[in-house]
């Protein structure tokens, strides 16, 4: 009978994949579109480039993924596929591929029982990152756990907008990288076990980009039962995302730049012609299928999925964007120019800004200007993730707090006469192996491995705690946020030290 065959095909391929303690790490494994053969190197099984839908090419551009094809033959997965589009930024090559609908899985070199399963979507500002550049070696055989890495359209492949891309489908355009993201979680969902993960215990992660992709997902209706925790870093989950209006604008204008007045028009366009024209814009559109509420209003009216949490930021995250625009750039910015900025972002409200930060505090005035965005007003700034975490917990979401805080830690760039700090994104060295920059030291590898502890213990159980690691507090005051440091990890204030009391005066 067909179902008997098929229950003794799963438990034959559980059979292969867990084995005798002794038996060899099963490298061939069967999804739901054929066989794929990865590779064992250390203590992990990799198996890369596995193809989760069909290549989004021609009538296809800016359409919902669709199914992959079957195949019968092993597909060799032992090497990453090509990057999607995009040109340089936070990775230094540039691509013109549209077929880049791929994953990545990381297992450990035997599994004895279903695992937890943690799946990855890299930042980048939805225009640059590809997901094999994060080796989640430590993740897994730390943690025990099982890591997907997913690969989603960028720029205008992934998120142009335009009324009749709208039409087509009858749903708001703009939000394609997002399906590609909720269509990896399905893959997920059809595919974990093969490789000896728990489809029931599925944590979704990012940074920067990839967090917001996490916020999204807390308040997809698409995504209910696709994942069960989640863990933000630098992303301040009640941020606005783009509307109808904004993104149509945008649209507009990429439409306008590359010479065209409709779908069919664009559909022809070079990728190379729609990068060019983009710029740094993107990012998923509220109003479809998808999105139907802005995050904030999703999660004040209930309409979310509700899921424990891990949300945090670093202390410096602005220094990342001073030190590429400014710094990098040979011209840091100037005691003139920092009045100048801080007077057009507050006009009358300035003389008090200024006051709170005085240049002359700081070790330069582009240190000075860092400060001010790293602390208030923006998505990646300490106070407004404290306003995340408090919408968080008055949602009654369990929510575990933290700010990294290494201002020694490895640098991505190394500016000249500019102190990197704690900035955006270099706490990823210490969850993903040898990302960028110099090794650890020893006090590092320390936090590191208290890093590696909270987040895949948290993929296992909800809760970040265990009896290797410090105890980290469960948010309800602004006191609950855990410091990731290389000398402290325990509770710390940070809306003290970014002035968030002053920052909630200024609003008024």
């Amino acid at each position: 009978m067909k179902w008997r065959g098929l229950v003794l095909t799963t438990i034959g391929l559980l059979g292969l994949l867990a084995g005798p303690a002794n038996a060899a790490p099963a490298t061939l494994v069967f999804t739901d579109r054929g066989p794929v053969k990865g590779a064992v190197s250390g203590e992990v099984r990799s198996f890369q480039g596995i193809p989760f839908a069909k290549p989004p090419v021609g009538a296809l551009r800016w359409r919902e993924p669709q199914p992959a094809a079957r195949w019968r033959d092993p597909l060799n997965a032992t090497k990453p596929r090509e990057m999607c589009a995009q040109l340089p930024g936070d990775l230094p090559d540039e691509s013109v591929n549209e077929d880049c609908l791929y994953l990545n899985v990381t297992a450990p070199k035997r599994v004895n029982r279903p695992l937890p399963v943690m799946v990855w979507f890299h930042g980048g500002g939805f225009v640059s990152g590809e997901p094999g550049y994060y080796d989640p070696v430590k993740l897994v055989t730390q943690g025990k756990v099982i890591v997907v890495t997913v690969a989603y359209r960028l720029g205008p492949l992934g998120y142009l907008a335009t009324p009749g891309l709208t039409r087509e489908t009858g749903n708001q355009s703009g939000s394609y990288g997002f399906q590609d993201q909720l269509a990896g979680l399905r893959w997920v969902q059809r595919n974990a076990a093969a490789f000896g993960g728990n489809p029931g215990n599925v944590t979704v992660f990012g940074e920067s980009a990839g967090a917001e992709s996490v916020c999204s997902m807390i308040v997809s209706p698409l995504a209910e039962g696709l994942f069960h925790k989640a863990i933000g870093q630098s992303y301040s989950c009640d941020a606005a995302m783009f509307t109808r209006a904004e993104a149509y604008d945008h649209g507009a204008e990429v439409s306008s730049k590359v010479g065209c007045r409709d779908v069919a028009c664009l559909r022809g366009k070079p990728v190379k012609d729609l990068l060019t024209a983009w710029g740094p814009h993107g990012g998923p559109v509220i109003g479809g299928r998808e999105l139907p509420l802005q995050p904030t209003d999703a999660i004040k009216q209930g309409k979310y999925n509700h899921v424990p949490v891990i949300w945090g930021n670093t202390l410096d995250e602005a220094r990342m964007d001073i030190g590429s625009f400014f710094v990098g750039s040979g011209k840091p910015v100037t005691v003139e120019q920092y009045e100048q900025f801080t007077r057009a972002d507050f006009g009358p409200l300035a003389d008090q800004v200024l006051a709170r930060y005085p240049v002359g505090n700081y070790a330069s005035p582009s240190i000075a200007y860092a400060t001010r965005l790293s602390d208030a007003r923006n998505v990646l700034a300490t106070c407004d993730h404290l306003n995340t975490y408090k919408l968080f917990k008055e949602a009654e979401v369990p929510v575990y707090a933290y700010q990294f805080t290494d201002r020694t830690a490895p640098v991505l760039f190394d500016w000249p006469n500019f102190e990197e700090g704690a900035a955006h994104s270099f706490e990823l060295n210490y969850l993903f192996h040898r990302l960028f920059g110099n090794p650890l030291n020893p006090a590092q590898e320390a936090l590191s491995k208290n890093m590696v502890g909270y987040w895949t213990t948290f993929a296992h159980t909800g809760n970040p705690n265990s009896s290797g690691t410090p105890e980290w507090k469960r948010f309800k005051t602004d006191a609950d946020v855990q410091e990731l440091g290389p000398t402290r990890v325990a509770p710390k204030n940070p809306a003290i030290e970014s002035n968030c009391a002053f920052w909630a005066g200024l609003r008024r």
